[in-house]
């Protein structure tokens, strides 16, 4: 099972959920949580945070569970960034986005949003 983990990349502290190919609805909402939890202990407007997405499953369920995750999450992230997401999923989790009033940042690789959360933070 996966946890959560927190990954230094040049001195930033940033909160890592990988997600990636992770098909089991239970699993993936208890990962949301775990990572949830271990955000809500962060200081307000301090989290850093990097999701991988890609190969996820997703449905309607995993979607109202990550809305109401993302903005219970929002008073204590400064920077997010997501990975993996490509075509339709990328379309509709624009949409998410924009229903939870979060800026969180989409790219290619996880390389290319490191870099943005570390001169982010």
């Amino acid at each position: 099972m996966k946890k959560p983990e927190i990954i230094n990349y040049k001195g930033v502290d940033i909160i890592y959920l990988n997600f990636s190919n992770m098909r089991k609805v239970e699993e993936i909402i208890q990962l949301e949580n775990e990572g949830a939890e271990l955000i809500q202990k962060q200081k307000f407007n301090s989290a850093i945070t990097l999701t991988n997405m890609d190969g996820m499953f997703f449905n309607n369920e995993i979607r109202n569970h990550f809305s109401k995750v993302v903005k219970d999450n929002t008073p204590f992230v400064k920077a997010s960034a997501v990975t993996g997401l490509n075509g339709l999923i990328s379309i509709m989790y624009k949409s998410f986005i924009k229903l939870t009033g979060r800026n969180i940042n989409l790219f290619k690789t996880k390389d290319e949003a490191l870099e943005f959360l570390a001169k982010n933070k």
